[in-house]
């Protein structure tokens, strides 16, 4: 018997194996079966881990975090004790982390902008001397580098009887670094929110300069317009909160510096050696970036009778920052990262303090799992930001 004939215009229906030899509904079909083994895989992980804690008799959960810590830490930003929670002793290790991230990326950056053009110098001696610290801090393991800080600190200053003043009021000693400070007063919180009133201001201010500069073309002086905003409202809610003058200044009192604050010498090791190891990337980064922009830049500002340093600050530098910024972001993404090492000189950073009460609680996941999330976060909102900042710096084609 012969075949059916199909006329024509007649649509014959898909078979399964006319839908498999489909390379889009393969794609889909493999990723629809990729997901399904990451789910059965992550299934199979949580299950058997619940299975295995409750056969050991150990609670999971995060209610531990309602319970009292019972540990001191040596440095808070905030008002903490030994009968605060776990939750207060982990925001604490967080504030700490956050601090050397935020002072490590902005000392490294000008550090590094600083050794990057010193080593493009046409100076043999700067630019000699920027290649060995590069080359030198560069090449030694930023854990190590830590360790050498935090050994060379107490023995590079005196013990506190013998308490050595650089300047009136600061303190150097073997344990660390004691700094006069204001007394707790209103007048400073007015300050800080005169301060955010004042960035606003400016903000909405350089807006209308820029819209005014490219309609007219008459530049605005924004720079002492800023300064004077910002010093004038700040200096303003100090005189409104009656202009307090008072101040903790670091004494020796029997055996030990009272009053003043303290710089320990877990921070300075921890901050000097993340700033110094990752300057060096910093400065090989902006060197690079420098060497990326056209030299008929420099021709054409030397043309123009621009001085070279105005040049550099004005020209070479911005475009420069167009080539850079993406690899800055994994700079700033590496310090922060590296920020975790700080529980190897006794920082207490919040890898210190999870452990800590990791140790006491026996929550080793749920642990483990806070300081992993907030690394994440750190590093997405470091991210996003310097996507952002990339954005601003692009050119804008018209």
């Amino acid at each position: 018997m012969s075949k059916p004939q199909h006329a024509p215009g007649d649509v014959r229906s898909k078979s399964l194996v006319d839908y498999l030899n489909d390379e889009n509904v393969r794609a889909v079909l493999y990723q629809i079966i990729a997901i399904g083994l990451v789910i059965l895989a992550g299934w199979y992980l949580v299950s058997n881990t619940l299975y295995n804690l409750e056969k050991q008799n150990i609670s999971t959960g995060y209610g531990f975090l309602d319970l009292e810590a019972s540990f001191e830490i040596s440095e808070t930003m905030i008002n903490y004790s030994a009968q605060s929670d776990y939750a207060t002793a982990l925001i604490v290790g967080l504030l700490n982390t956050v601090k050397v991230a935020v002072l490590g990326i902005v000392l490294c950056t000008i550090i590094g902008i600083i050794f990057g053009v010193a080593r493009l110098s046409s100076n043999w001696i700067v630019r000699k001397l920027a290649t060995v610290y590069v080359e030198t801090f560069r090449n030694i393991p930023v854990l190590l580098q830590l360790f050498f800080w935090y050994a060379l600190i107490p023995a590079a200053f005196p013990h506190p009887r013998d308490a050595f003043e650089p300047l009136p009021g600061v303190l150097l000693t073997s344990r660390g670094m004691y700094l006069p400070v204001p007394v707790a007063d209103n007048a400073y919180t007015l300050m800080g929110i005169a301060a955010i009133i004042a960035f606003v201001a400016i903000y909405f201010i350089k807006k209308w300069a820029t819209k005014r500069q490219d309609a007219t073309g008459q530049p605005f002086p924004m720079l002492l317009t800023g300064i004077g905003i910002f010093v004038g409202l700040v200096f303003l809610a100090y005189l409104i909160g009656g202009a307090p003058t008072e101040l903790s200044t670091p004494a020796l009192k029997g055996f030990n510096i009272q009053g003043g604050y303290n710089i320990s010498p877990e921070f300075m090791a921890v901050l000097i050696g993340l700033t110094v190891y990752t300057s060096t990337y910093v400065a090989e980064v902006v060197r690079s970036g420098i060497q990326a922009v056209s030299s008929g830049q420099w021709e054409a500002a030397d043309s123009l009778g621009i001085k070279r340093s105005v040049a550099l600050r004005k020209v070479i530098l911005p475009q420069s920052m167009r080539v850079a910024i993406p690899p800055l972001t994994n700079q700033y993404l590496n310090l922060t990262k590296n920020s975790s090492l700080a529980v190897a000189v006794g920082y207490p950073d919040l890898v210190s303090v999870s452990n800590t009460t990791m140790n006491q609680t026996g929550q080793a996941i749920e642990a483990i799992s806070i300081f992993m999330s907030v690394y994440l976060g750190l590093s997405l909102l470091t991210s996003l930001f310097m996507n952002w900042f990339n954005k601003k710096m692009a050119l804008v084609e018209r």
